[in-house]
């Protein structure tokens, strides 16, 4: 079969969702209010809440939830074939991603820009959104230290992604400059800005540049995760419209327009898919499909760490409440597309299916290299680019999305840490500066000091990723249900999504105590019991104050 079928049905379906879908949500459950004062206007201070232009908020909305994991799920789970994974991903952002991150975006705006976390309190109780921190906090030192990893490790393979993967940073300061200081339009700092950063990959493509292999008694990983947490240590205390924002727009453009890019060459290449579309004869240390697909492709389908996003900084930077439908649900959409691209380069981006094959001997065997290999290979094939420059472009495409979500999990676990010194009174935890030296410090502190080597400390915990997230996004939608109730507004869109999610996670969480048990792996089995209880009474407090909205509703 052509990929070309897979990605008209596949862009299809996403622009049905948000032309069709996505507007009944808004109107008719949301029912959102372009007269209704946002936290972006109401606290504005000129660092955390700023009122954004659409677009660039867009930007950095997109390009903070699309991180690598978009990539590296789907490129993992189509060890089991095509369908399973295309159908969750297409369904998935309609139904269950779509309604999740917008729906957390607009809670967040209705109140005070408070995350997802905070914002438990006030719709369940105060219990609930104590356990509910200690799920967020987990969640975000896993993507941050994994990611750096993820960043570190492309740098060292990719050499020639260097360059433009840091010049971005000195592009987006300037745009931010122009945009806010020197009131300049968007549209021609947009142009030049993307136009600098191709250009930058062909200097960098030219020109790769490496660590040396050890440095200050670190390995070059080492030190580049090293260099990666100073750095977002230092813009997560940047006003955002300095370069967060400016960074994450040219970033989105940058991606979208890689996209556009990908999906032109898949159109002129029309390769064949020839992965399995079920794959009988799957590698022995390969999972059930059901449960596990759910959990291995979150990004991408459903994710709980989009809702810490847009209750987190999105929601601060909301110059009108009907802008959510765009940037959140849109947002989503364009995880998507990225998904289905990650999905077609690992399946019609190999020669044979024997190539195939010998590729995913494995569970893990797929992720970013197949990816980036595959997708090299389609881009050569559909437009002549050479390969080196092709696997540059996908590789740098893979970092910027990883960066930018490394930037705002950094903000958000500062956020998160904040919150903590404001709910429990410790006024040292509510400053900027000690808050992000906590957040940093424990990154650090797992990436080197749990086991892993080299800094890899985070992939101890990798596994329970996940199965954290998708957690994270059921306990989402069962608050967004009932604060939606509490509005008086149907929940059963919300509702039903949480419901499945609930029962997948479980399975999943359950399947994985087991593993780890017989492979004595009891660290990771005692934070899996930590979670699995954690969401287990977050999910009871939260079906409590479920019934007790419906009662209220029906007695109304």
């Amino acid at each position: 079969m052509s990929a070309l079928v897979l990605m008209v049905v596949g862009l299809g379906a996403f622009t049905a969702g948000y032309l069709l879908y996505s507007r009944f949500i808004s109107e008719h459950i949301f029912r959102l209010d372009s007269e209704f004062r946002t936290p972006a206007h109401v606290q504005e201070d000129g660092v955390d809440f700023v009122p954004t232009n659409r677009w660039v908020l867009w930007g950095h909305h997109f390009t903070s939830v699309a991180g690598a994991a978009p990539i590296v799920g789907p490129a993992i789970a189509v060890i089991w074939g095509w369908l399973p994974a295309f159908l969750w991903v297409t369904l998935g952002t309609v139904f269950f991603a779509g309604i999740h991150d917008a729906g957390a975006l607009w809670a967040s705006v209705r109140n005070e820009g408070k995350s997802i976390g905070a914002l438990t309190e006030s719709v369940v109780g105060q219990r609930a959104r104590s356990l509910f921190m200690i799920v967020i906090f987990l969640l975000l030192l896993m993507v941050n230290a994994v990611f750096a990893i993820i960043i570190a490790g492309l740098f060292v393979d990719f050499p020639s992604s260097v360059i433009p993967a840091w010049f971005v940073i000195a592009v987006a300061i300037t745009i931010g400059y122009l945009l806010y200081r020197r009131g300049v339009a968007l549209l021609w700092p947009s142009i030049i800005g993307v136009t600098l950063l191709y250009a930058s990959m062909v200097v960098g493509n030219q020109i790769p540049l490496s660590l040396p292999e050890v440095s200050f008694g670190l390995g070059a990983p080492a030190l580049w995760v090293v260099i990666l947490f100073a750095y977002a240590a230092i813009a997560s205390l940047l006003p955002v419209w300095l370069l967060l924002q400016p960074r994450d727009y040219i970033n989105g453009l940058q991606l979208f327009i890689g996209l556009g890019i990908f999906f032109l060459a898949v159109l002129i290449a029309r390769p064949e898919v020839v992965a399995p579309m079920i794959n009988s004869s799957v590698p022995d240390d390969v999972p059930s499909l059901i449960p596990l697909l759910f959990v291995t492709i979150a990004c991408g389908a459903c994710s709980g760490f989009h809702g810490l996003v847009s209750s987190g900084t999105t929601s601060k930077q909301v110059n009108n409440e009907q802008d959510v439908r765009f940037v959140g649900f849109l947002g989503t959409v364009g995880e998507g597309a990225l998904a289905l691209a990650a999905i077609i380069a690992c399946t019609a981006g190999f020669a044979t299916l024997g190539d195939w094959e010998g590729y995913y001997t494995a569970f893990a065997s797929g992720g970013l290299p197949a990816f980036v290999q595959g997708g090299g290979g389609i881009l050569a094939t559909g437009l002549g680019l050479p390969v080196a420059l092709g696997e540059t472009l996908l590789a740098v495409m893979a970092i910027l999305f990883a960066a930018t979500t490394m930037d705002t999990g950094v903000r958000l676990q500062r956020y998160i840490v904040q919150e903590a010194g404001t709910i429990y009174n410790i006024p040292a935890l509510t400053g900027k500066g000690l808050s992000t030296a906590v957040a940093v410090g424990c990154c650090l502190a797992l990436a080197f000091g749990a086991g892993g080597g080299g800094g890899t400390g985070g992939l101890v915990i990798w596994p329970l990723f996940g199965t954290t997230n998708q957690l994270l996004a059921a306990l989402t939608l069962l608050v967004l249900s009932v604060f939606l109730l509490k509005q008086s507004r149907p929940s059963r869109y919300t509702f039903v999504p949480f419901l499945f999610l609930l029962t997948m996670t479980v399975w999943a969480l359950l399947i994985q105590l087991k593993a780890f048990f017989e492979n004595e792996q009891f660290f990771l089995l005692g934070l899996d019991l930590v979670i699995l209880v954690t969401a287990i009474w977050v999910a009871l407090e939260s079906g409590s104050a479920y019934q007790k909205a419906r009662k209220g509703e029906s007695s109304a």
